[in-house]
């Protein structure tokens, strides 16, 4: 089975995804097909490496192995990249292909998008996470030692092959972390402006069991919602003036958590769910939503398994966190908080206010 989707930016920027369970010797001959003619560098996760290179048909020559983890996403992987490609011989006419996770899909899109000011780059996610969100829309980034996400650029990337094969050897926790972001969505639908109406809040009540065993045309529908959701909000904002700013939901406090935890502790995914947690808890209290949709909420969080945040950290030292996050201004911290069923709004809050809900 195949979807295709299409992502038009203006009538010069657009690109296709192909979201498919075919097999790993059609997808070779898609990448060969779509990459006929072009030098390749192969940014690839250690993980997938391991598990995949027999059946992905790169040459050992043109592959950049970046271990695994989010500490992997900084200035000195970046500049082992900008290296390995400068060394490979890569033109403005060539390709970087990003093979593995949410990490490897940034740090490479970010080398794509400055050197030589801009080379074709090619996202392959293999994670759940990576699937659904951040393989498309443009976002690259890395990491500095106090800030996730600070430095980076908007970057469209020219392809996206989405197979969910490789979700087949996905670890619990990871499979978990995807499907943070996959509520994310099924929470800021209506806030979306998608001309289809997809009813995924329900949509993932209904088919949890089966989500859960990784179904496959069920995870190809979930993944289809969740991106043509993505599509229609950066289509009108691609670079998060706006309306785009409604995809960080859950992930003021998510951030932090990952920050101040130093990504030991919590997956992306987990982080945003704890982040949701607190801001459905915070407008309901504010009388931002009405108490049924409120334990609607709670209850398809724990359909999926998710208990909020029991471990207790420094509210000030959270806070802090926050205000060096980009999203901040001066003053206040913005958070995305639930505004009617399916439907979020931009507010700011005050440090005083944070640390008194936290």
């Amino acid at each position: 089975m195949k979807q295709i989707l299409k992502v038009q930016i203006s009538d010069n920027k657009e690109y296709l995804i192909d979201i498919s369970d075919s097999s790993f010797e059609e997808l070779n001959r898609d990448i060969y097909e779509y990459t006929r003619g072009q030098k390749r560098l192969i940014v690839m996760s250690k993980k997938v490496y391991k598990l995949y290179s027999a059946e992905l048909n790169f040459g050992d020559e043109e592959i950049f192995i970046l271990p695994d983890g989010e500490k992997e996403k900084n200035y000195n992987n970046y500049l082992k990249i900008l290296k390995r490609a400068y060394e490979l011989g890569l033109t403005r006419k060539d390709v970087i292909i990003a093979v593995g996770g949410g990490v490897v899909g940034d740090i490479a899109g970010f080398a794509a998008s400055t050197y030589m000011r801009g080379i074709d780059f090619i996202q392959i996610p293999t994670t759940l996470l990576s699937a659904v969100d951040s393989s498309v829309g443009g976002k690259t980034a890395i990491d500095l030692d106090y800030a996730k996400n600070i430095v980076g650029t908007f970057y469209q990337p020219k392809k996206v092959f989405i197979n969910i094969n490789f979700l087949k050897t996905l670890d619990k926790k990871q499979f978990v972390s995807g499907l943070g972001e996959i509520l994310k969505y099924g929470f800021i639908e209506e806030s979306c402006n998608c001309e289809t109406k997809f009813f995924l809040f329900e949509y993932l009540t209904l088919c949890c069991e089966k989500l859960m065993q990784r179904e496959a045309l069920t995870l190809i529908r979930v993944i289809e919602y969740c991106l043509s959701l993505k599509i229609a909000v950066v289509k009108q904002d691609e670079k998060e003036s706006g309306l785009r700013k409604i995809l960080n939901f859950g992930h003021t406090l998510g951030h932090a958590l990952e920050t101040i935890t130093k990504y030991h502790v919590y997956t992306h995914g987990e982080a945003v769910i704890y982040g949701m947690f607190f801001i459905i808890e915070w407008a309901y209290k504010h009388e931002y939503i009405t108490y049924s949709y409120y334990r609607l909420s709670m209850e398809l969080f724990t359909k999926y398994g998710f208990k909020p945040l029991k471990k207790k950290y420094s509210p000030e030292k959270l806070v802090n966190i926050m205000r060096k996050d980009k999203k901040s201004d001066s003053e206040n911290i913005t958070f995305i908080v639930p505004s009617g069923k399916k439907c979020v709004k931009e507010i700011k809050l005050t440090p005083s206010e944070i640390e008194c809900a936290l």
